[in-house]
């Protein structure tokens, strides 16, 4: 089943495999214990697991907290964080790895480890419309500013408005591009 998934787009921390990112992060467990994450697994916060806003599930990424240097290895399986400012939430265990769980953040390094070999492009819904006229002003919107959008009508009538087939590469440069557009809100589908 394909499945977008929702990201507010605060800042963008698009990772390429090898580069690293500085940063802040929290870590997340309570009421989430048990809960389907993003990509459809049951969230257990003793297992070394993550939540980014758009690196591809199964992505492996080493968080080394700045403060002492202590380092974490983690898999991606949901989105977040969604506070602006934090680049990753970290499950419970991995918080501990690092000595961040009494804090509840903290200054980090984000280094990509290993990316899914099927997550090379990306297909980035940038808006959905019950009503035509505004799918149809969005993206002319978006041709305007150098964009090749498309739209796609789902069964229950809503238009989605597309910017298909990005490269993970170009992602970072066409988001940042999105939000001088003042678009903020987008989901995404990585596809092979």
């Amino acid at each position: 089943m394909k499945r977008f998934l929702f990201a507010f787009l605060i800042i963008l921390p698009v990772l390429i495999y090898s580069h690293e990112l500085k940063g802040e992060a929290s870590w997340y467990g309570g009421k989430f214990i048990g809960r389907q994450t993003a990509n459809g697994e049951i969230f257990d916060t003793m297992l070394y697991t993550a939540a980014h806003k758009t690196l591809p599930f199964n992505t492996i990424v080493e968080v080394t907290n700045l403060d002492n240097g202590k380092k974490t290895t983690v898999r991606i399986n949901d989105r977040g964080p969604f506070i602006k400012g934090r680049i990753i939430d970290l499950s419970q265990k991995a918080a501990e790895d690092i000595d961040m769980v009494k804090t509840g953040t903290a200054k980090i390094v984000l280094k990509v480890i290993k990316m899914p070999k099927t997550a090379q492009v990306m297909d980035i819904q940038v808006a959905a419309y019950s009503n035509f006229t505004y799918a149809t002003a969005m993206k002319k919107k978006l041709k305007s500013a150098g964009f090749e959008p498309k739209t796609s009508m789902s069964n229950t009538g809503i238009m989605r408005v597309m910017i298909p087939n990005v490269p993970i590469s170009k992602s970072y440069e066409i988001v940042k591009k999105l939000e001088g557009l003042g678009i903020d809100k987008i989901l995404i589908k990585h596809r092979g």
